[in-house]
């Protein structure tokens, strides 16, 4: 009951923490290997009991997607599936240890783009006149890479994105948002049903139900909280969550 608890929790926080800005994976996984899974399973729950969120979001957003660039909306999700079925693969395919051992460098990579992503693109900007002008096929490469990273981890994966869309083509944040939102759902639904049927995450139906719930709940919340709190504020305690895990993995490496 304790365990179903502390999972459920994870999950509102989770939710919450994707909800205005991205990084539940940061408390999701490490609640779940706390709790005796191991970090290959706990990912792969974890991506599943996120995917309704993400969706959810995607479909608010569904009316207000516009182009990245020169790369059309369905070239873009096509190349978001493939590459996130591949990272997804490769979390299957590859040893359990592999992923052990690159878990605490996945998450520190993934707090430092946390920490410095938006700065870096906000410089890029002011430093040059126009965008990079990154070429359609540019973009899509660039895509594949990033959804392959988001199937095989995804945390700060849609930071990521932004990230490479602002640097190359110039695109401003609340514009892209939408797209990155449809992005990361497209990502993690893609990833989350391959987990669902090829992983052993249905082997802990109950911890799965647990973060689900919490997740589904903290999702609903934090839509409304995100319009109340600081953007400022958000971001501490996102960045906050993502140091202290990414220490805690390191200690527990």
């Amino acid at each position: 009951m304790i365990e179903l608890s502390l999972v459920l929790l994870a999950g509102v926080a989770a939710g919450v923490l994707n909800s205005v800005g991205g990084g539940g994976t940061f408390v999701a996984l490490p609640a779940l290997v706390a709790v005796g899974l191991s970090p290959v399973t706990a990912n792969a729950v974890a991506r599943i009991a996120l995917v309704p969120g993400a969706v959810t979001g995607a479909w608010v957003y569904r009316r207000e997607i516009a182009p990245v660039g020169a790369a059309s909306a369905i070239a873009l999700t096509a190349t978001s599936v493939v590459g996130s079925g591949v990272g997804a693969c490769l979390l299957l395919v590859l040893p359990a240890s592999s992923f052990e051992s690159a878990s605490p460098w996945l998450l520190a990579f993934a707090t430092v783009v946390l920490a410095l992503g938006r700065r870096l693109s906000r410089v890029v900007s002011q430093v040059s006149a126009r965008s990079a002008g990154m070429s359609p096929r540019a973009v899509l490469i660039g895509q594949f890479l990033i959804a392959a990273y988001g199937g095989y981890f995804g945390g700060a994966v849609g930071i990521l994105m932004m990230a490479l869309w602002s640097i190359g083509l110039g695109l401003d944040t609340a514009a892209g948002n939408p797209m990155r939102i449809t992005q990361l759902a497209t990502v993690f639904l893609t990833s989350g049903v391959l987990f669902l049927f090829t992983s052993d995450a249905l082997h802990t139906p109950l911890l799965l139900a647990a973060l689900l719930v919490g997740a589904t709940a903290g999702g609903f919340a934090g839509a409304h909280l995100a319009r109340r709190l600081p953007a400022r504020l958000l971001r501490g305690v996102l960045l906050a969550t993502a140091t202290v895990t990414t220490v805690l993995y390191f200690l527990r490496g």
